[in-house]
């Protein structure tokens, strides 16, 4: 009998949040959303991991944090293949994907030039366009640029 052995490529986390199926390529713009390089929490990052999905895939364990909500579906911006995992006592206790909000209020600087918010001191807000692939529309010039190109704040 040929016995196949799968080997765990990050630890096991007791308690946290674990943010999975992130694309390589874009793992550590979402560390910096999550504003992980100034945590004093243990974190574990993993890129360029076997995906059957992805190809490869990057993934994030944070011990000991939950992040709210509005937190983690920023990463919808760049990821919207994420899925936000909660563990308690070593146990999966919700799964869930990220959602990507229909308005980003502070999220994204609107590269018009031109723009109020870019000359005015105020919050940005995009609006939404499409989600497969991501686009989102500047709610105060018009100005409309795709997810993965956006100028994350």
């Amino acid at each position: 009998m040929n016995t196949i052995k799968k080997e765990l490529a990050v630890a096991a986390l007791r308690n946290g949040t674990v943010i999975d199926r992130i694309p390589s390529s874009v793992l550590f713009q979402a560390v910096r959303l999550l504003g992980l390089e100034k945590s004093k929490c243990h974190v574990t990052i993993g890129n360029n991991l076997h995906s059957g999905k992805l190809g490869t895939k990057g993934i994030i364990k944070i011990a000991d944090t939950e992040f709210p909500e509005t937190v983690l579906n920023r990463i919808a911006l760049i990821a919207p293949t994420a899925v936000v995992n909660t563990i308690r006592d070593f146990e999966v206790v919700e799964k869930r994907p990220v959602r990507l909000p229909d308005t980003l209020t502070d999220i994204v600087k609107c590269d018009n030039p031109k723009c109020i918010s870019n000359n005015e001191p105020m919050s940005t807000k995009f609006e939404v366009t499409g989600h497969d692939p991501v686009t989102i529309r500047c709610l105060y010039c018009n100005h409309t640029v795709a997810g993965k190109d956006a100028q994350i704040l």
